[in-house]
């Protein structure tokens, strides 16, 4: 098939990536020159393991195609996926489509024959509908069918979630529509994947509902993990006990830091207004957010009582600043928080991440970034283990740091305490 992939972002460069390697001639499009560039000189815009493989071998196939004319897609293509960002709106917690509807008016006026326009991109129920009535404006319905078709790839795992997906979901009110989407994810299909067809606006709300359980059950376990605390009570054997209940199950039951990224974040916050649109008050998932902002600040309070409030000219490093391992995104990272709280109070901050140096941190006096690990532990006052990249499972602390009163806040109850313990290191973790 002959695919058009607006937007090459997390979502549409993995999906446009894996789609040609399925065998379809796929047009990825971005009006960033400077993305397609890069695109078409092997170099990739994100971190995303195994992805540079992926793209390089299908661009040189020629099934891959990098451009920054939309026209031209459009009108090379049968399938047509709208793949751009839906940001949190600066005003409101909404979604921001601006992106969407200004992709939706350039189809319209490329539309030569017809065309199935998918949405990709978490949107809003009721959004199908607004893309619809944009482009029929000019063109004859008969020409065209709108389709929701979410993305459930997780940063990190984008590949084989794309691969080996746990479901496909194609929300349509069109059979033929239905039928080719069927056809093109059917080798996918074939390797197990459920393909479940429902209404336009059931799949845009399955997209939501799905982020802002997930974000639940994250911001849950990390209460669960302060009551733990408290009560001397171990969290991985709460989580272990609660996740063997099948009807609970044991993913996303880890206590840590506040949930971050690109999806939970915002979707949370959009799927709270899309209630408060249709009168429906979603006040658990209006807690989750509230608990999770309220995390960073915990988090800080730990750390200030690890140093006993004495932070100025304590040398602190971060082992990770990302959200999560194997990506580059910082959005809505607990580290953009607490770095700069620290850096304020007088600290001095070192921080090493795989995914290298970040320009969040980039004017910021006394925050250094160090290229490897035994660089950014050395005497050090406070090492904080903050994303669970594997490099940082199994290090000999007592190697890394000569100092001998050094402390370990260890935010991803990567090591064990009672071996800690048993080595002499001063460790905290969350939870335990």
């Amino acid at each position: 098939m002959k695919i058009c992939v607006i937007g090459t972002g997390y979502v549409g460069l993995v999906s446009g990536a894996c789609f040609a390697d399925l065998g379809n001639v796929v047009w990825c499009v971005d009006k960033d020159n400077q993305k397609i560039e890069m695109l078409n000189n092997n170099q990739m815009p994100i971190f995303e393991p195994g992805l540079k493989e992926i793209v390089s071998s299908n661009y040189d196939a020629g099934r891959l195609i990098f451009t920054t004319n939309l026209g031209l897609a459009i009108k090379s293509s049968d399938i047509i996926f709208i793949c751009v960002g839906t940001p949190t709106s600066k005003k409101k917690n909404s979604a921001n489509l601006r992106h969407v509807f200004s992709v939706a008016t350039t189809i319209r006026k490329n539309i030569d024959k017809y065309k199935i326009i998918v949405t990709k991109s978490t949107v809003p129920v009721s959004t199908g509908d607004k893309i619809e009535k944009i482009i029929s404006k000019k063109v004859k319905r008969k020409l065209f069918q709108v389709v929701s078709n979410p993305e459930f790839l997780r940063e990190g795992e984008a590949l084989r979630d794309f691969r080996f997906p746990d479901r496909i979901v194609v929300g349509s009110n069109d059979k033929k529509a239905s039928k080719k989407l069927k056809n093109l994810y059917e080798p996918l299909v074939k390797k197990g994947a459920n393909f479940f067809i429902t209404t336009r606006r059931g799949a845009e709300l399955i997209k939501y509902a799905s982020n802002a359980f997930l974000a639940t059950k994250i911001s849950y376990m990390n209460e669960i993990a302060n009551l733990c605390e408290k009560t001397g009570v171990n969290v991985e054997e709460v989580a272990i006990g609660m996740g063997l209940d099948k009807r609970i199950g044991s993913r996303f039951l880890r206590a840590g830091t506040a949930y971050g990224g690109s999806c939970f974040p915002k979707d949370t916050k959009a799927i709270t207004v899309i209630g408060d649109k249709y009168k429906t008050n979603l006040s658990i998932i209006k807690s989750v957010i509230k608990s999770n902002e309220k995390r960073k600040t915990l988090l800080m309070d730990k750390v200030k009582k690890i140093l006993s409030n004495k932070i100025k000219n304590k040398k602190v490093a971060f082992l990770g600043v990302t959200f999560k391992p194997n990506t580059d995104d910082m959005r809505q990272s607990s580290s953009l928080k607490m770095i700069p709280f620290l850096q304020r109070k007088g600290a001095i901050i070192y921080y090493y991440d795989p995914s290298g140096e970040k320009k969040e941190f980039a004017k910021l006096k006394n925050v250094l970034f160090c290229r490897d690990i035994s660089s950014v532990c050395k005497g050090v006052d406070l090492i904080i283990i903050h994303t669970e990249w594997e490099e940082f499972k199994a290090l000999d602390f007592a190697k890394l740091s000569k100092r001998k009163k050094f402390k370990i806040y260890d935010m991803r109850n990567l090591y064990s305490p009672n071996l800690m313990k048993q080595k002499g290191f001063n460790y905290y973790s969350i939870g335990r």
